[in-house]
């Protein structure tokens, strides 16, 4: 068989494996960290159940995935996970799930072992979204799932920290209602409501109008005016006030 008829071959099983987000979408990719917690045991000091460095490093990571050729909206990271909402009308690489997917965990694997000069790895997937109101349940949905994961974090490292072992930090927290895991805390003099919002709530990543001086060569005056620059919020709201905050980033 000839080159161009072995290539016409390869190229037609490669087009009728592609899968596509339709037009008119809206397109949500979620990263994640492979193998972060053997990650994070092993190789990395870290403090527990939250490290400030690790933290920043994820927001960075977020931060520089607005800038790697894809029209990002909002940006959101909790934990070792990031999300990122990409405009509706985005067409880069004609909005093939395969390489949005390699590409974005790529792009966020290199950068974030940089940062930290070990091997990371992301993976990456590609949700569809048609419409606003599911938009704000998907980040609603995110922020939930760090307020519980934050809140059993804590628990267990307590635990932990006073003489229980694993197995018995895990089984002591299995029983307990999100009540009783804050009294849990307030019993070893934790007030869960006090801790830092970015540990409870996650990073949330958009572009904000900031008013900045310029400087017209014309009339040689100094003027102020608006300019974006990517904002890093770590002090969310929650439910609906999150939800209200949204509203104003999608409109």
């Amino acid at each position: 068989m000839k080159f161009e008829e072995i290539e016409a071959v390869m190229r037609r099983n490669e087009n009728l494996s592609e899968q596509y987000i339709l037009p008119g979408n809206y397109i949500i990719v979620r990263l994640d960290g492979k193998g972060f917690t053997k990650l994070t045991k092993e190789k990395l000091t870290l403090n527990k159940p939250f490290d400030e460095r690790f933290g920043q490093v994820m927001t960075d990571t977020a931060r520089y995935l607005f800038n790697t050729g894809f029209k990002v909206i909002y940006g959101y990271t909790q934990s070792d996970e990031i999300s990122l909402l990409i405009d509706k009308d985005d067409q880069t690489f004609s909005r093939k799930i395969r390489k949005i997917n390699s590409v974005l965990a790529g792009e966020a694997s290199a950068f974030f072992s940089l940062q930290f000069r070990e091997l990371c790895v992301f993976d990456c997937r590609t949700i569809a979204i048609p419409n606003q109101e599911m938009l704000l349940d998907y980040f609603c949905w995110r922020q939930e799932d760090a307020h519980r994961n934050s809140l059993s974090a804590y628990c267990y490292w307590t635990l932990r920290n006073n003489g229980f072992t694993a197995k018995q930090a895990t089984g002591k927290i299995e029983k307990l209602s999100q009540a009783g895991k804050n009294e849990l805390l307030f019993q070893y003099g934790i007030n869960y409501n006090t801790l830092p919002s970015w540990q409870k709530r996650g990073v949330g990543i958009y572009n904000k109008g900031v008013n900045k001086p310029g400087f017209n060569p014309v009339t040689m005056e100094t003027v102020d005016g608006m300019r974006k620059e990517l904002f890093a919020e770590k002090e969310l709201g929650m439910r609906g006030g999150y939800r209200e905050f949204l509203k104003e980033i999608f409109k």
